[in-house]
């Protein structure tokens, strides 16, 4: 499994309940613009409309801009592939709560997987407390 994108801001700014795997549905040139690291997580969300679920601005730029349709949209939306009996337990889930993408890997035979998570958001106080015990446990390493 390797991993091409990582969405650490959203595990810093949300807590997460639980985590789903997709695929997703892309086109072939950016498939490779993914496969060779161009994709950015940071401020996209997952959304459920009409019984399918949707990553909405994620930032996928072309792998050669000479070679796009002229109508290419870099953050278009995408749609995720989920069976329905997830999608349905994913919309009962999910009032009140935040879905944001983890990360972008690949899994059985080259296949695009995007792992998004159910989360709640922190609060100002519950991310400092986060970085003061990083902090602690980076001390506590270095003097051991």
């Amino acid at each position: 499994m390797k991993i091409f994108a990582e969405n650490k801001r959203a595990l810093f700014d949300y807590e997460v309940l639980e985590k789903y795997e997709a695929g997703v549905k892309l086109y072939g040139f950016e498939v490779k613009a993914v496969k060779t690291g161009h994709i950015d997580l940071i401020g996209s969300y997952v959304t459920i409309r009409n019984g399918e679920v949707f990553l909405l601005n994620a930032f996928i730029p072309p792998y050669q801009p000479k070679n796009v349709p002229a109508s290419y949209e870099p953050r278009r939306t995408r749609k995720l592939l989920l069976k329905s009996s997830e999608i349905k337990g994913l919309a009962g889930k999910s009032k009140g709560l935040t879905m944001v993408p983890i990360r972008v890997y690949t899994k059985d035979h080259g296949k695009l997987k995007i792992e998004f998570a159910l989360a709640r958001s922190r609060k100002k106080y519950d991310k400092r407390e986060l970085i003061r015990k990083r902090e602690a446990a980076k001390e506590m390493h270095l003097f051991r």
